[in-house]
């Protein structure tokens, strides 16, 4: 917005012209004798001065500005993950690994895109399938594979139609209404998290004003999980809280809890009435196996406990800019379900209005057809089974080149993309600095973002952060 101050208002009868040139020579880049600097007249902005000569011989002098409604909005952090790959981009070093995104890598270190979807999106074409509107709730084919992919094709609860699934934007997106359903009909309900999760839970609950607290679960001194932190800590929770549960391969510490822990931690959430909230973003992706990736999932499903589950394709068919995803509520009847699924779609609408097509048709095209479906859990196995090997590799290499005694065997304990590797913040940046390696600052690195030929050149990077930066 532009305003005119005005400065000064003075009669010049017969030499207002050559007087306001006078005025404005003398006035140049001068402070002295009481004249008015430049930076006086043009500020920060170097605005232009107006002067404006009246009838009467007087002259206007006058300063415009330019001031902004949005002046009071301050500027935002970087993300702290996606900040990593812009930093990355700006090394040259050639030794540079990028550790902080989550995203599948060959062994070149380039991105892929599974031949299986490739092949998915050729029947898209020979089709000659439209572009005109999915409904609110998302594409019907994959609303139904989603959610038999999720608790089994043959589950019960399916045929009982206890489930109600709309399509979400990926994993974010369907976190994000089952936060606007909370927030809407368990009013002052709060969600547990695990301490640490992923970077953008807490986000996504603050955005929807639900309140959180945090749960136990890493263990620094074995780099594990702190299983009886994190029963006390659920128990101690107000009766009907949500318990935000990783799936499987948890984000960011790849430690998952063992089938005995998770019947242990189901019977908590019983006892305390609580309801469970799964993310999974990794079915198939962090074993291999998609059943065996969802068996905390169907764990709970099978003792007939209303439940969330959100969930993501990005990692495990790698369309992670398509956005696919589902929100799913486990409810006690059909019914229930019915009543669920016209809240969600009730939220979504205003939200976003509906999801976008073309990555739903490639799951449906994916899970319904048998031999895609088959070529798909193939791709995971090879995948899953390639950070399973530099895994190894990281490992060995770490325990052959550290003389200190120290037992690193809690990387090959974890599972998944992610390596939660001990480092502090202060080790963490010296892996940057001197190393070249990009991670996130609470010492996770992506296993899918290495390399065999690199796992050498990280454990001296790790030993060295390790050992000589406190």
């Amino acid at each position: 917005m532009c305003y005119l101050i005005q400065m000064a208002s003075v009669s010049l009868p017969s030499i207002a012209l050559s007087a306001t040139r006078s005025f404005q020579d003398k006035c140049k880049d001068k402070t002295k004798s009481g004249c008015l600097s430049k930076s006086a007249f043009f500020g920060k902005e170097k605005q232009p001065l107006s002067m404006k000569t009246q009838s009467d011989g007087r002259v206007t002098m006058a300063v415009a500005t330019n001031t902004s409604r949005f002046d009071n909005i301050t500027m935002a952090p970087p993300d702290p993950i996606l900040g990593v790959s812009e930093a990355f981009k700006a090394d040259t070093s050639e030794m540079k690994l990028n550790l902080g995104v989550g995203a599948y890598r060959t062994e070149e270190l380039k991105p892929y895109v599974l031949k299986v979807v490739k092949k998915a999106e050729n029947l898209m074409l020979e089709r000659g399938e439209n572009k005109e509107y999915l409904p609110i709730e998302g594409l019907a084919a994959f609303n139904k594979a989603t959610a038999e992919l999720l608790f089994g094709a043959d589950n019960p609860i399916l045929h009982q139609q206890r489930v109600a699934t709309i399509q979400g934007l990926s994993g974010t997106g369907s976190l994000r209404v089952a936060a606007a359903l909370i927030e809407r009909y368990f009013p002052g309900a709060q969600v547990l998290i695990s301490s640490p999760t992923w970077g953008n839970h807490k986000n996504i609950f603050n955005d929807a004003r639900v309140p959180w607290s945090e749960y136990r679960y890493y263990d620094p001194k074995t780099v594990g999980l702190d299983y009886e932190g994190m029963i006390a800590n659920i128990k101690a929770a107000p009766e009907g809280s949500f318990v935000l549960l990783h799936g499987c391969a948890h984000n960011p510490t790849g430690i998952d809890p063992t089938l005995e822990q998770w019947e242990k931690i189901a019977d908590v959430i019983q006892e305390k009435n609580h309801i469970p909230f799964f993310d999974v973003a990794y079915q198939g992706f962090a074993s291999g196996s998609l059943d065996e990736d969802a068996s905390s999932v169907r764990l709970f499903a099978a003792r007939g406990m209303e439940l969330l589950v959100a969930q993501s394709y990005s990692k495990n068919l790698g369309l992670y800019a398509e956005r696919v995803g589902a929100i799913n509520v486990l409810c006690s009847s059909a019914d229930a379900a019915v009543r669920v699924k016209s809240q969600l779609k009730r939220i979504a609408r205003p939200m976003y209005s509906n999801p976008p097509v073309h990555g739903a048709r490639i799951v449906a095209n994916v899970v319904g057809n048998p031999d895609f479906f088959n070529e798909w859990k193939e791709e995971m196995e090879m995948m899953a089974g390639r950070i399973k090997s530099v895994r190894q590799k990281l490992y060995d290499n770490l325990s052959a080149k550290d003389k200190s005694g120290k037992d690193w065997s809690f990387v090959l304990k974890q599972i998944g993309m992610f390596s939660f590797t001990g480092l502090n913040k202060a080790q963490s940046d010296n892996m940057t600095d001197k190393w070249h390696v990009y991670m996130t600052k609470d010492g996770r690195i992506s296993l899918a973002g290495l390399s065999a030929a690199k796992c050498e050149y990280l454990a001296d990077a790790i030993i060295d952060s390790y050992h000589n930066v406190s």
